[in-house]
């Protein structure tokens, strides 16, 4: 019989844009919010000379070790196909204000 109790720890995979170079940053936390700011601020060496970002997706796991292997996949060609689909929507959003 399940259990009353639930836990109400998430992990989250988050990709971010650049403003630089328009490319993609993948990762994950548990701390989204907190993750954001750090990245916004230059404090993530990673990202540090590829500010200012944007989020443009997020995805919440149960699971460190899920997070950890779903940021894994979206890093990987299949999983930017994916991306790529599921932000296609965006896509199009701005390359028609481009041409506005």
């Amino acid at each position: 019989m399940p259990s009353n109790t639930t836990s109400s720890m998430f992990f989250y995979v988050y990709v971010l844009e650049s403003g630089a170079d328009n490319k993609l940053y993948i990762g994950y936390t548990s701390n989204l919010v907190r993750r954001i700011e750090e990245h916004k601020k230059g404090l993530s060496l990673a990202t540090k000379f590829r500010r200012p970002f944007k989020l443009i997706y997020f995805e919440g796991c149960t699971d460190e070790e899920d997070a950890r292997r779903r940021e894994h996949y979206l890093k990987t060609t299949q999983g930017r196909r994916f991306l790529g689909l599921r932000l296609l929507q965006r896509g199009r959003k701005k390359a028609s204000r481009a041409g506005s």
